[in-house]
């Protein structure tokens, strides 16, 4: 039987948040490859997620963020399901991570994509509508070309969508979503507010 070096399994437990058993066996399953066992657990970390998405979020923290300089400001309020996980040390970590990671996004405007207003998706497509490049494509692929850019532009105006500044292999949804596996509760971002000196 392949032997699983302990000191492995808490660097596996660190990267991914996962329970020591739970990084054991993923290690076993994947023969020792690191990589795979960070993808197995990632991938049953958001299946897991999935189930506890819709559940209610009335505990949590408001917390604020100054970045280094005092020219900009965060303040995020994140919730979970129970005051007992919002007292975590991990979940006030994560709550922290994202200000920054807001304070680290000056383009990031929304949480998610269907918070876009419908005029921002609008406005956007009738920019790449009326770029040169266009011209001589047939219709339908200019439609494709034109969604795909409006998409990519879209995406940075969103937190969820944002890789994470602590691992860029994951984006802040997904981040979100392996804590969810971790405290078994469902997490969300309720809002947040960034000041930027002289704005």
């Amino acid at each position: 039987m392949l032997h699983i070096d302990a000191e492995r399994v808490r660097e596996l437990r660190h990267k991914t948040g996962a329970g020591m058993m739970n990084c054991k066996k993923a290690l076993l399953e994947s023969n020792g490859n690191f990589e795979e066992a960070i993808k197995s657990l990632r991938e049953k970390g958001q299946a897991s997620a999935h189930q506890k998405i819709n559940r209610k979020t009335i505990e949590g923290l408001v917390n604020s963020y100054i970045h280094i300089g005092g020219r900009i400001g965060v303040l995020i309020e994140v919730n979970c399901e129970t005051d007992f996980v919002a007292r975590r040390e991990e979940f006030q970590e994560l709550v922290q991570d994202i200000a920054m990671q807001v304070a680290a996004c000056p383009d990031v405007l929304y949480i998610k994509s269907e918070e876009i207003p419908e005029d921002v998706f609008l406005a956007e497509k009738e920019i790449e509508s009326g770029k040169d490049d266009l011209n001589n494509k047939p219709d339908d692929i200019k439609e494709k070309i034109i969604l795909g850019r409006v998409e990519k532009t879209l995406k940075n105006l969103t937190l969820l969508d944002q890789p994470f500044i602590k691992d860029t292999n994951i984006t802040v949804d997904e981040l979100i979503k392996e804590k969810i596996s971790l405290f078994g509760e469902n997490i969300r971002i309720k809002r947040f507010t960034r000041y930027t000196l002289g704005n």
